[in-house]
This record gives C-alpha cells, sequence and structure tokens, in this order.
C-alpha cells in the first residue's frame, strides 16, 4: 500500500515536470491550438469545477510520465 502510494507521488511529480516541458516547448501559450485540443478533449464544452480540474491535471501529468517511460 506504502509503495503504491510513493509510486503514484513520484509518478504524478515526474509527470508534472514533463507537463511544464510540453508547455515550454509550446512556448507558454495555453490558449494555443494544443492545449484547447487538449482541453475539449478532457473536458468537452463545460467548465470543470475546481476538485475536477485539479483531479484532471494530476492524471494526465501521470499519463505523459507513463507515456515519455515508454518511449525510452
Amino acid at each position: 500500500m506504502i509503495r503504491s502510494a510513493a509510486r503514484a507521488i513520484g509518478e504524478t511529480a515526474l509527470g508534472l515536470l514533463g507537463v511544464g516541458v510540453l508547455v515550454a516547448r509550446s512556448r507558454f501559450r495555453l490558449r494555443g491550438p494544443y492545449w484547447q485540443w487538449r482541453w475539449n478533449t478532457a473536458f468537452g464544452r463545460g467548465e470543470p469545477g475546481k476538485r475536477e480540474l485539479v483531479r484532471g491535471t494530476l492524471e494526465y501529468a501521470r499519463w505523459v510520465y507513463q507515456m515519455r517511460r515508454m518511449r525510452g
């Protein structure tokens, strides 16, 4: 249990770094085409609540970490 929680925290932290790299590569244009597409595929047309937004961001960070890890 503790090991899986630590793993999730580590994946999330490293994923957030990966998201930071994506943000930097998009030149911090968070309203640009990539980020608009990402927003619409994640949340559709509605505005998510703060809790859902944070949960979605952390889930996306873990996904980014896992995808970058498969590449190597």
